[in-house]
């Protein structure tokens, strides 16, 4: 009786420890962790136009459904979106696309006229507007005339 309990506790504490092992990582192949996946991250800002919350909320979702961004941030009044994306999954133009099938116009792409026309009154924005990154106040150069 004592041999077969002490059978089965070898038997139980084996396949415990067989199933907490980790997988050894060989010489030569690709690191999938957390820290290799970061080496392909890349970080961007670019303007881009929009007027309000709804505004920011449909530029950061149109960024956000392109395969590969794992971080998308408009800051309404600075007309700036903050992104990060996989370099390896994605570009940089896809992005742009994206924001600009949404109706609104990038520093690279222009928005779609036809989203552009379906969005709320709010969201139409002003195709002149400024895209200002750095977020400071523009002041107008008024030297060549008075007023």
């Amino acid at each position: 009786m004592k041999r077969i309990v002490l059978s089965m506790l070898v038997l139980t504490v084996l396949a415990f420890t067989a199933c907490k092992q980790e997988p050894k990582k060989e010489a030569g192949l690709p690191d999938n962790s957390e820290t290799g996946k970061n080496l392909a991250m890349t970080e961007v800002s670019f303007g881009v136009r929009g007027n309000c919350g709804m505004c920011k909320n449909t530029i950061e979702s149109a960024a956000k459904a392109v395969n590969g961004v794992s971080k998308a941030v408009w800051d309404v009044n600075k007309k700036k979106i903050d992104v990060s994306f996989n370099g390896a999954q994605t570009d940089l133009m896809a992005i742009h696309n994206a924001i600009a099938a949404s109706g609104y116009d990038t520093e690279k792409v222009l928005g779609s006229e036809e989203a552009y026309k379906n969005l709320p009154g709010c969201c139409q924005y002003d195709h002149q507007m400024q895209m200002n990154q750095s977020g400071e106040s523009t002041s107008q150069d008024h030297s060549d005339h008075n007023h």
